[in-house]
């Protein structure tokens, strides 16, 4: 899937070194958000496994993970998940993403959002995507509503962060096509 600035395409056991160093890079950064992860998590024979897993869920159509590549020099700036796959009378999916902190505020994570948005309904098929969010994290939420997710609630003390549950904000969008 390739936008204006950057391209999303799932992961390859060849991109098993970009994104170790995106994750070790970006630690304190991304847990400030989510979960803690163990040492063993910043390793290439770690993330080769999430590689490999990846693949599986996308053959099982549970999942779907992308890297998030910049059109100019294909570097790996973020990543961007459909998870928690539902299909049956459901058909949607939970949305998460990861920007490298050098990254922010330059667009790729909107531009990122929608194009996993169109794959999500064209090419997938699902009638509903939602994203949580912490209330807090305000270019996060902004980044929703530009690629047209609506605000639906605060869901109480939903994820373990840091050792503390955290509110979040839910968003969603739905399918036009299903209107």
């Amino acid at each position: 899937m390739k936008g204006k600035s950057i391209y999303l395409r799932p992961f390859e056991e060849k991109d098993v070194k970009a994104l170790t160093d995106f994750q070790i890079r970006n630690r304190l950064f991304f847990e400030k958000f989510s979960m803690l992860r163990e040492n063993t998590f910043y390793t290439e024979k770690a993330q080769l496994e999430r590689i490999n897993q990846f693949k599986s869920d996308r053959e099982l159509d549970l999942g779907y993970h992308f890297g998030i590549f910049k059109n100019e020099d294909g570097e790996l700036v973020g990543t961007i998940t459909l998870f928690h796959v539902i299909r049956g009378s459901l058909q949607s999916a939970i949305v998460g993403y990861f920007l490298d902190q050098t990254h922010n505020g330059m667009g790729y994570t909107t531009e990122a959002v929608k194009l996993l948005v169109k794959h999500s309904f064209e090419e997938l098929k699902l009638h509903r995507l939602e994203a949580g969010v912490m209330p807090h994290n305000i270019g996060s939420i902004r980044v929703l509503e530009k690629a047209g997710f609506h605000k639906e609630g605060i869901a109480k003390k939903n994820v373990l962060i840091n050792g503390k549950w955290e509110d979040h904000q839910v968003l969603a969008i739905i399918n036009p096509a299903d209107s």
